[in-house]
């Protein structure tokens, strides 16, 4: 297993992207959501830049003082380009959100970024439809 702490923000938000992604799949999969069209549609709520800016909100008060250090190590990571989908702020804390998941899975504490993850996009739970 790889150390979170050795290994660089953009790493830690490369790797996180692909945890988040991971963990949407699988919600969106648990779900019944048929037909990969839909499911890619349904994945979009989740994992752009602006969503996960927005998630973090329901999260960023549960996290341990070393969550919130990974968070804030990714958040303030230097990012050189910013998607027109979203603002500075909510791309550099979805960066934040990303590194947050990688440090979790990296740590061997998938069943907390499993946890996180169902608290982050609780109110787009209720709102899935099938």
């Amino acid at each position: 297993m790889m150390n979170p702490n050795q290994i660089s923000a953009q790493e830690l938000a490369y790797f996180g992207d692909a945890v988040v992604e991971l963990l949407t799949r699988e919600h969106l999969l648990s779900l019944g959501i048929g037909g990969v069209g839909k499911l890619n549609r349904e994945a979009m709520k989740y994992v752009k830049a602006t969503a996960q800016s927005a998630a973090l909100e329901n999260i960023l008060p549960l996290l341990t003082e070393d969550e919130l250090a990974a968070f804030k190590r990714g958040r303030n990571n230097h990012v050189s380009a910013i998607p027109k989908s979203a603002t500075a702020v909510e791309y550099r804390r979805a960066t934040g959100f990303e590194a947050l998941f990688a440090y979790l899975w990296l740590s061997g504490n998938e069943s907390r970024a499993r946890e996180l993850f169902s608290i982050a996009y609780s109110h787009l739970n209720e709102k899935t439809s099938t």
